[in-house]
């Protein structure tokens, strides 16, 4: 089986020992043929640009998170305009809102999700967006964006909201990211997501080094343990998990467009 890691943070300190190895034969002995490596802050992103640079199954994106929207300004905006043009990032993310830490204040968050929105739709670029506690700002501000989010589309990163929150995404052109969080004990409600929306909208992720899921709760996560979430999407949905595998996959090509010579490789 082969798997695609739509999000993952592999320039990450907890991988500094171990990465080059990791990347170099264990993930592709693990069966992980693709990866998005995510850029959340314009400030390091050399370290993510760097990975995907030198490794051909690893693709990337770049935006500014929420934490960091307080150091965003239309230079920063320029910058990101500018990283875009790298064949290689496939998405503007992970952007969006996050009022459960409030790191940035939440109207300077609302205006620089609006911003890179913006962008994405001038570019014509898939968006992989993160949302925590803030569901009704962010669908406010994404149906005013609906027609480009029906044309370029996009990832719900770490989805934690309602099925019908869920199932209104999808109606908006975005897929649905599940990770390890669907294997912890308190996961009744994205599990009645996953159990509710259809497969062609999910994609696997692991959020790596981030979201560890049982039964490796307390380590770092990486792309290798993505086969427990695979086997828990499977148990939902009562699907045989070659079918989960497969069909994740080709989503996650299809949702970020990756080029058809890496799909092609990755057979």
């Amino acid at each position: 089986m082969r798997y695609f890691d739509t999000h993952a943070h592999l320039a990450d300190a907890r991988f500094d020992d171990d990465r080059d190895e990791l990347i170099s034969s264990v993930l592709p002995a693990s069966g992980v043929e693709l990866i998005c490596e995510v850029a959340c802050d314009l400030a390091t992103a050399d370290k993510s640009l760097k990975i995907i640079r030198e490794n051909d199954y690893i693709f990337g994106a770049a935006g500014m998170h929420p934490h960091y929207a307080d150091r965003m300004d239309n230079a920063g905006m320029e910058l990101l305009r500018g990283l875009m043009a790298n064949e290689k990032l496939l998405a503007i993310g992970e952007i969006g809102l996050d009022y459960h830490y409030d790191f940035s204040p939440r109207e300077v968050q609302r205006r620089w999700f609006g911003e890179q929105l913006f962008l994405a739709e001038e570019l014509s670029l898939p968006v992989i967006l993160h949302i925590r506690e803030a569901m009704g700002d962010c669908m406010d501000i994404l149906r005013a964006h609906k027609a480009s989010l029906l044309k370029n589309g996009g990832i719900m990163h770490c989805f934690s909201g309602s099925y019908e929150s869920a199932k209104e995404c999808i109606e908006l052109g975005l897929a649905i990211g599940i990770g390890g969080s669907l294997t912890f004990k308190n996961a009744r409600k994205l599990i009645e997501v996953a159990e509710k929306v259809p497969l062609s909208s999910v994609v696997l992720e692991t959020d790596c080094p981030y979201m560890t899921p049982v039964p490796h709760r307390g380590e770092r996560n990486d792309p290798t343990f993505l086969p427990f979430v695979a086997a828990k999407l499977a148990e939902i949905k009562v699907l045989p998990v070659e079918e989960i595998v497969e069909t994740t996959f080709a989503n996650g090509c299809r949702v970020l467009r990756v080029p058809s010579t890496a799909a092609a490789l990755a057979e």
